[in-house]
């Protein structure tokens, strides 16, 4: 029987050694992932550039955030298959049909909100600046963002209204 002493060492000699063996593939699962943020910074500019010309800005910033974060997750999923290459995609993927199954339960409000606002922003029945009624208030629409309308009552106060509950006035 080892001596627990020297077994701990050996133990934790093996880890330093692995950590060594697969600094390689960290530094550049790092370098990757900091091409896929940057990457998806770039499109989130442009495609809210784009559709601020357009005069379009609350889509540009819901579907240019969109694109960014749907990026920075490939980027993940990239990364990690190159830090650890034993993992492979596929499993990612699957892992994630199965998670996504199960997110989309637990998130199904805000996922049904925030396409709510997403076909309002697309569709706009309603833009800043329009006077609308949605339930017991009225007033101003001073934002639309994907989960929400921000009114400007007539009396001043501002009111956060969910999407999924916001319709124009007469």
């Amino acid at each position: 029987m080892k001596n627990p002493v020297t077994a701990l060492t050996d133990k934790l000699s093996a880890i330093v050694e692995g950590f060594f063996y697969i600094l390689p593939n960290i530094g550049i699962g790092v370098v990757v992932l900091g091409l896929f943020v940057v990457a998806g910074w770039a499109v989130r500019r442009s495609i809210t550039g784009v559709l601020s010309t357009r005069d379009r800005t609350d889509l540009g910033v819901l579907l240019g955030g969109f694109a960014r974060w749907a990026l920075v997750l490939f980027g993940v999923l990239v990364a990690a298959t190159i830090i650890f290459p034993s993992v492979k995609p596929a499993d990612l993927f699957s892992a994630l049909g199965i998670g996504s199954v199960a997110i989309g339960f637990a998130f199904k409000d805000i996922l049904q909100n925030w396409l709510s606002g997403l076909l309002i922003l697309y569709r706009q029945p309603f833009g800043r600046g329009d006077q609308i009624r949605s339930g017991e208030f009225e007033g101003t629409v001073e934002a639309i963002e994907a989960r929400a309308t921000l009114l400007r009552t007539y009396d001043g106060q501002r009111v956060v209204i969910r999407t999924a509950t916001s319709t124009p006035g007469q």
